[in-house]
């Protein structure tokens, strides 16, 4: 594999960036692929775009085998351009290096190499051993990797890419003090939060949000504002939905709770000492897990999902106390904060529970990402320094 800048790129080559650039375009139209990445692939030939595809959905055709079949014969000795490398095992579809040699494809264009040790180098090898050519653009590395940060993170580190989201009044509160939170933030800022819903392959909350505010944690699939397009991209993830995780003692949910009576996949994890028999509905399991304390211990509910579940992307939506301890302990890839130009007052409900610093020095620190408006609201994601 001849790996190339952009700045090596000339002549009839000047082209390949934006036909890497569309793919990866491609592959962000979908929410969620979980367990697989999300791809995109567009095949050129003389310099023009014969076919595009995507994968919207584990078990569905991958990206490469829509493009190629909506080139047809024009695939043959052309160029295909892929956000990730082609898979080269049987799952539950065929290998794509298969398929991209037997159209005849001359040159294979990658973003990034696949972290799957079943994918990870063989794919490029299977179609170098056919005499097809094998570039791969490092200025778009990162860009496919950014597009995939939970299927990297769980590959690589057997955890899944953790989102916690918060909204907040200007004075950094989240309900007034009788508890009364709905609605702090615009209609647009909770149709952008259905939004990180559909992206992620789990939802996390804590035994006090389900006590307090009684959630679904569920994607309202009519808010996010989707065309009849978008839609048909991500029906299948969307009719499924993410699973709903609640953590701490299960023995605690009344059967009148939304997040069991809702149909879909519910996982209750607790600590082994609370883990008392409770008959639940087929769809809502109960998973014993190492605790501290009484404290169920997060890392070994992340590495469950990701293990167990194949879950590649988390949303933490929790109240101020679950939410300091993914932030304590290190867990956090996101912190998304929704800032509403409102003032609860000094004895409304914090953001975060978190106690006992005695210097600036022990100030857990962010570096900010992206700041954007998002209706009357301003929504920050910070990263973690």
């Amino acid at each position: 594999m001849k790996i190339l800048t952009s700045q090596q790129l000339i002549g009839s080559f000047a082209d390949w960036p934006s036909h890497m650039q569309r793919s990866i375009e491609l592959a962000a139209t979908v929410f969620n692929t979980t367990p697989n990445p999300r791809v995109g692939c567009v095949i050129v030939k003389d310099g023009q775009i014969v076919g595009e595809g995507w994968h919207s959905a584990a078990g569905q055709k991958h990206a490469e085998i829509v493009a190629l079949e909506r080139a047809g014969e024009l695939a043959n000795s052309s160029t295909a351009f892929v956000s990730l490398e082609p898979c080269a095992h049987t799952g539950r579809t065929p290998p794509c290096t298969k398929a991209l040699i037997s159209a005849g494809i001359g040159q294979v264009v990658i973003a990034s190499v696949d972290p799957d040790e079943r994918v990870s180098g063989r794919g490029i090898a299977a179609l170098e051993s056919a005499n097809i050519e094998v570039f791969q653009l490092k200025d778009f590395d990162e860009k496919a990797r950014a597009i995939n940060p939970g299927f990297f993170k769980r590959h690589e580190l057997g955890v899944p890419f953790v989102r916690l989201k918060l909204a907040m009044s200007i004075d950094g509160r989240t309900a007034l003090s009788n508890g009364e939170s709905k609605w702090i933030t615009s209609a647009e800022a909770r149709r952008d939060v259905q939004k990180l819903r559909a992206k992620s392959c789990a939802i996390v909350t804590g035994m006090g949000t389900v006590l307090l505010d009684n959630p679904a944690l569920t994607v309202r699939t009519k808010e996010l504002g989707l065309d009849e397009e978008q839609l048909e991209k991500n029906k299948i993830s969307l009719s499924e939905g993410p699973i709903r995780v609640v953590v701490g003692d299960h023995k605690k949910i009344p059967d009148t709770a939304k997040i069991i009576a809702t149909p879909g996949s519910v996982k209750l994890f607790t600590s082994r000492s609370n883990a008392g028999e409770v008959k639940y509905a087929n769809n809502v399991e109960v998973i014993p897990v190492d605790s501290d304390q009484e404290k169920v211990n997060l890392r070994s509910v992340l590495v469950f999902l990701a293990s167990q579940t194949k879950c590649n992307e988390v949303l933490v939506e929790a109240g101020p106390t679950l939410s300091a301890e993914f932030i304590k302990l290190k867990l956090v890839d996101e912190f998304i904060v929704y800032s509403a130009p409102k003032i609860l007052g000094s004895d409304s409900r914090p953001l975060i529970s978190l106690t006992g610093l005695s210097s600036l020095d022990e100030a857990i620190n962010f570096s900010i990402k992206e700041v954007t408006e998002v209706g009357s609201d301003i929504k920050t994601t910070f990263i973690p320094n």
